[in-house]
């Protein structure tokens, strides 16, 4: 049976053309990536170098653009232009970079979501930057800026007009009056508990969970534990989310026709 609250399943087309191609997953520092999401499409954002010397790993460098460099908000450190990025193989994984086209709204004939293989990833990356003065500069900003305290003494020239505090509201002193009257629900031994909803059920054929929880005064969790034992739940209407005994544990009480009533009361009339 299907969850009625999950997101129903599409199914999508993948473009899988460019499956092929080999990708770099890059980790970069944290103020490399806002200089980056701050930065227009239109231009440069740095250039890679890769230096190929036998016998050993590539060396692979990254220089920042002027433009991204004078990205900056006033009293914001300068970050450093320089860094280099470690190489590590992709090994026991199976990574891959996908893309997905949003469908234009407006078109006149309705488009489909498109998903996109762009490569399979081949290598890792992770973005250091070289230790010299203005990375020095830039981490100690950093950590002076996480070791302020997050709430500060201001000392006030006037008198602030403010509400009077309350030490508790009402509904909290409602609510916690009816847990004591209620008191703690605890679990009583089984039988008894299936006695109490047995002579319930001679009343009425349904319930629902909250009427039967007032009546046993159990935990909801335990109490449902048992009703699946002896109680069918009905998901259809007219009795929609309400228990009520299984068959083999029907025992109604069958109502007196009038008649006999009437011929109970005569004969005990004649005696």
């Amino acid at each position: 049976m299907s969850n009625p609250n999950s997101v129903p399943h599409l199914d999508r087309e993948l473009d899988l053309s460019n499956t092929g191609r080999g990708v770099w997953l890059v980790k970069v520092p944290k103020y490399i990536a806002n200089k980056w999401d701050k930065a227009p499409g239109d231009i440069e954002v740095g250039k890679l170098k890769i230096s190929r010397i036998p016998g050993q790993k590539a060396q692979v460098q990254l220089s920042l653009s002027e433009g991204v460099l004078c990205l900056k908000d006033p009293g914001e450190q300068t970050i450093p232009k320089e860094h280099r990025l470690d190489v590590s193989n992709v090994t026991r994984q199976s990574l891959g970079v996908f893309s997905h086209a949003v469908p234009n709204t407006d078109a006149v004939v309705p488009e489909s979501e498109k998903l996109y293989m762009e490569g399979r990833i081949v290598q890792k990356l992770e973005c250091r930057p070289y230790a010299d003065s203005i990375y020095y500069k830039l981490k100690s900003e950093s950590i002076r800026k996480a070791s302020m305290p997050q709430r500060q003494v201001q000392q006030l020239e006037r008198i602030v007009q403010n509400f009077k505090p309350i030490s508790d509201h009402k509904h909290n002193i409602e609510y916690q009056e009816k847990k004591k009257a209620e008191g703690k629900k605890a679990r009583d031994d089984k039988e008894a508990v299936l006695n109490v909803l047995f002579a319930a059920f001679e009343k009425h054929q349904y319930y629902n969970i909250k009427d039967l929880q007032k009546i046993t005064r159990q935990p909801i969790v335990y109490l449902k534990e048992i009703l699946k034992e002896v109680c069918n739940y009905n998901l259809k209407n007219p009795h929609k989310n309400m228990w009520e005994l299984k068959p083999e544990y029907r025992h109604y009480k069958q109502e007196v026709p009038v008649e006999q009533k009437e011929e109970k009361s005569q004969s005990s009339d004649s005696d």
